[in-house]
C-alpha cells in the first residue's frame, strides 16, 4: 500500500458540523481550518461528506488461525477498512484457540502484516473455551499483542467461581471481561428467540431470561471484585434495564450492541432463511426499540459489529444445521445511520462517540478514538451521508457473504479511511 505524505481533505463535515478542511501530514493531523492550502499534497474533495475518527470495533471474527475458509486476518481486516474501521478485536474462538500467548501473538503479527487496521487480539478467558480452568491471562497481557480484553465469546463463562477469578486476575493490570451471557442449560437446543414466532414455528426457544440472568450475576461479580465486566451483544430489554442499573451504582460495566439487533427482528425467521439465525437470536420490535433508546441515553456504550463470517455451506443450509453468524463490518455505519441518525435518536458525533471514542476507551486502544483535531493521529473516516444503494455482498471485501441485509438499502457509504495517515480505502476502493 501506498503512504501519501500529506492529504487535504478538502470541505468535510467534521463531526456532522460545518465544512472545515483538515490537513493530513505524515501519520497525524496538521491543521484543521478553512480555507487550507498545501502544495504537492494529495486532495479529497469532500464537500458535504462527513469526516469521523477511525470506527473501533470491540467484538469481530476473523477466524484466522484454524477457519481461513471463512475469513482471514487479511481478508477480515481489509472489510473492516472498507467499513471505515481502523482497528478491530480480534475473538478468541479460533483453531487452535487464542489462550496462549503465542496464539494471539500470531494474530497479532498478522494484524501488521495486514496494515489495513490495528488488530488487537483478544484472549480467552478459559483453556480452550472450555470454562473450567482460566486461560494463560498474565502471559497474553504481557505478550507482544498486549492484551487486556479477555472473552470465551460463543461460549459462556458460566461458572460463577471461574468468572470471579478471572475478574480478578484482570484487575491488577485493568484488564476487562467480555461476557457472552448466555446461560447454557436455558439454551439446549434454542433456534431462535422464545416467543410468539418460535410457539407458531415450532423452533425450540432462547428465552430472554437466558441472557438476562448471566448479566445480573455478573455485574454483581463485578461489583463484588471491583473489576471491569464488557456484555457483548446485548439483545433484550430486561438486559438493557439491568445495565442500566449497574450503572447508576456506578459499577465498573460496560456494554455493547451489534446493528443487526437495532434492525432486525424474529419476525424474519418466519422465512427460514438461515442468514438470520444468529447467537444471540434476533429478538422483538419492543427489544430492538428497548436497544436504541439505550444506545442514544448512553446506557449501552457503543456498537461492535458481531461480524462472523461463514463459507456459503455452512448457511446455505436447513435451518437447524446451519451455522449461527453474519457478517457486519462492511455494512455497520449504514445500519446505524439507517435506524440512529436518520431517525434523530444520534447525531455524527454521538455516533463517533459510540463507534470510535467509547470502544477504544474500552479495549485501551491508543491512538484511536481520538478527537479530529491537529496533534492527534490521523485515523479517519470519511462518509457519504447521502449516499443509498441496495446492499450487495457481492461486492464485500470479506471473504464470506453471509449478510441480512442483501438488497436491502441502506443510507450511506464510507468513501475514505485513514489509518495514521496512510489511505487504506480511497473513494470506495481499497488501496
Amino acid at each position: 500500500m501506498s503512504h501519501t505524505q500529506r492529504t487535504l481533505i478538502r470541505g468535510a463535515k467534521v463531526l456532522g458540523g460545518p465544512a472545515r478542511d483538515v490537513l493530513i501530514d505524515g501519520e497525524t493531523i496538521a491543521e484543521v481550518g478553512a480555507g487550507l492550502t498545501a502544495g504537492g499534497a494529495t486532495v479529497v474533495e469532500a464537500e458535504g461528506r462527513v469526516l469521523l475518527p477511525g470506527l473501533v470495533d470491540l467484538h469481530t471474527h476473523l477466524r484466522e488461525p484454524g477457519r481461513e475458509d471463512s475469513e482471514t486476518v487479511l481478508t477480515g481486516t481489509r472489510a473492516a477498512a472498507s467499513g471505515g474501521f481502523t482497528a478491530v478485536h480480534a475473538m478468541a474462538n479460533t483453531f487452535p484457540v487464542a489462550d496462549t500467548a503465542g496464539v494471539v501473538e500470531q494474530v497479532w503479527r498478522l494484524g501488521l502484516a495486514s496494515g489495513y487496521c490495528d488488530v488487537r487480539p483478544v484472549g480467552a478467558v478459559t483453556v480452550g473455551l472450555g470454562g473450567r480452568q482460566l486461560a494463560e491471562l498474565g502471559a497474553m497481557h504481557d505478550s507482544a499483542a498486549g492484551v487486556v480484553v479477555f472473552s470465551d465469546d460463543g461460549k459462556c463463562v458460566d461458572d460463577a467461581v471461574i468468572m470471579r477469578r478471572a475478574l480478578e486476575y484482570v484487575k491488577a493490570f485493568d484488564g476487562v471481561i467480555a461476557q457472552h451471557a448466555q446461560e447454557p442449560r436455558l439454551t439446549e437446543g434454542a433456534q431462535m428467540n422464545e416467543g410468539v414466532v418460535s410457539a407458531e414455528l415450532g423452533l425450540a426457544g432462547w428465552p430472554a431470561v437466558a441472557e438476562e440472568s448471566i448479566i445480573a450475576r455478573d455485574v454483581l461479580l463485578a461489583a463484588h471484585v471491583g473489576s471491569r465486566v464488557h456484555v457483548c451483544h446485548l439483545s433484550t430489554a430486561g438486559s438493557v434495564e439491568l445495565v442500566r442499573w449497574a450503572k447508576s451504582k456506578g459499577w465498573q460495566v460496560t456494554a455493547e450492541v451489534t446493528p443487526h439487533h437495532l434492525l432486525l427482528t424474529d419476525e424474519l425467521v418466519r422465512s427460514y432463511d438461515p442468514v438470520y439465525k444468529v447467537n444471540p437470536p434476533l429478538r422483538t420490535e419492543r427489544d430492538v426499540l428497548a436497544l436504541r433508546e439505550a444506545l442514544a441515553d448512553g446506557t449501552i456504550d457503543c456498537v461492535a459489529t458481531d461480524h462472523a463470517p461463514h463459507p456459503h455451506e455452512d448457511k446455505d443450509c436447513e435451518w437447524g444445521a446451519a451455522a449461527m453468524g453474519m457478517v457486519g463490518l462492511e455494512t455497520a455505519l449504514s445500519v446505524v445511520q439507517h435506524t440512529m441518525v436518520d431517525t434523530g435518536l444520534l447525531d455524527w458525533s454521538q455516533v463517533a462517540d459510540r463507534m470510535s471514542t467509547r470502544p477504544a476507551a474500552i479495549g485501551r486502544v491508543a491512538g484511536h478514538g481520538r478527537p479530529v483535531a491537529p496533534g492527534e493521529p490521523a485515523n479517519l473516516t470519511l462518509v457519504d451521508q447521502d449516499h443509498r444503494a441496495p446492499v450487495d455482498p457481492a461486492a464485500f471485501a470479506s471473504r464470506s457473504r453471509n449478510s441480512p441485509y442483501r438488497g436491502l438499502e441502506l443510507p450511506g457509504r464510507v468513501t475514505d479511511t485513514w489509518l495514521r495517515g496512510r489511505a487504506t480505502l480511497r473513494n470506495g476502493a481499497l488501496v
